[in-house]
């Protein structure tokens, strides 16, 4: 960089006299050749990747709304408008929106992971592929709750509501891994699977219930918390109350109801097989 000694370039001044060389070769004053408009102008010019930006920044009330929510709303309302007055412009997201949204592709990722994990867990002391999908199925339900939670809480969904869900995976499978276990032990001991299926909602109603109410209050004092620290972990404990207490009402219905109809399953193929191989024997 060529410029002038720093006591000759404080004002205006000096710019206008400074001399310029023209065709000729003749030095002439700045002020001959040119004029000087006084506009506005940045203080400062960024760039990313050789490219000139501008950076607009703004805090976000976290209880009213969420980065993600916000940014949904410029995405759809504004950034179309500002393309068709600017389609040189390149709006890119950054900042806390953009470390969700990279969050949530390794949040899937680990999701799948998380449910292959449970299902391993399940599968090898059950000895059955079948039975952890039963015990599974409430997963969805929990999910479910999770979601009406937020609703009827006035709670807007975030990245850590989607945290919790995943926890929440974990934790709803328990009461159908206590009901299918002794469905088991019972069909072990002789006892009729249709009996079997009754005495295991009936025995375990009250564990299966308790567990889940004392898991709920014991996330209460965190739902009912009012001050700016709690705000950041109440969507999380949102979805773990509010998904238990829904998936606990499902389990007690929709387990045993997934066993019976697993039998029923089974034995139809059994039936297929039977009339498929016993032809095939008499060849």
């Amino acid at each position: 960089m060529v410029r002038y000694p720093a006591d000759e370039r404080r004002s205006v001044g000096y710019l206008q006299n400074m001399k310029v060389v023209l065709a000729n070769g003749t030095l002439v004053p700045f002020s001959e050749v040119a004029t000087i408009d006084f506009i506005s102008a940045l203080n400062s010019i960024n760039r990313v990747d050789k490219r000139r930006t501008l950076v607009v920044s703004a805090n976000v009330h976290k209880g009213k709304a969420s980065p993600s929510e916000i940014y949904t709303i410029i995405n759809k309302d504004y950034l179309p408008l500002l393309r068709q007055q600017y389609p040189s412009v390149n709006i890119q997201l950054d900042g806390q929106a953009k470390e969700e949204s990279e969050t949530k592709v390794s949040l899937l990722r680990d999701a799948v992971l998380a449910l292959v994990a449970i299902f391993a867990l399940m599968a090898i002391p059950l000895r059955s592929y079948s039975q952890p999908l039963i015990i599974m199925s409430v997963i969805p339900f929990g999910i479910i709750g999770a979601i009406a939670g937020h609703y009827f809480a006035d709670i807007s969904l975030n990245l850590l509501s989607v945290f919790g869900i995943l926890a929440l995976s974990g934790v709803v499978v328990n009461d159908s891994l206590v009901l299918v276990v002794f469905i088991n032990r019972a069909l072990e001991q002789g006892v009729p699977l249709y009996d079997a299926v009754i005495d295991a909602g009936c025995c375990r109603f009250r564990a299966i219930v308790l567990t889940s109410l004392t898991t709920f209050f014991g996330l209460a004092p965190i739902l009912l918390e009012t001050s700016l620290q709690a705000q950041i972990v109440i969507p999380m404990a949102t979805s773990l109350a509010f998904g238990i207490l829904f998936a606990t009402v499902v389990t007690l219905l929709l387990v045993p109801a997934l066993y019976l109809i697993l039998n029923d399953i089974k034995q139809a193929c059994r039936r297929l097989l039977h009339y498929w191989w016993r032809p095939q024997l008499d060849k």
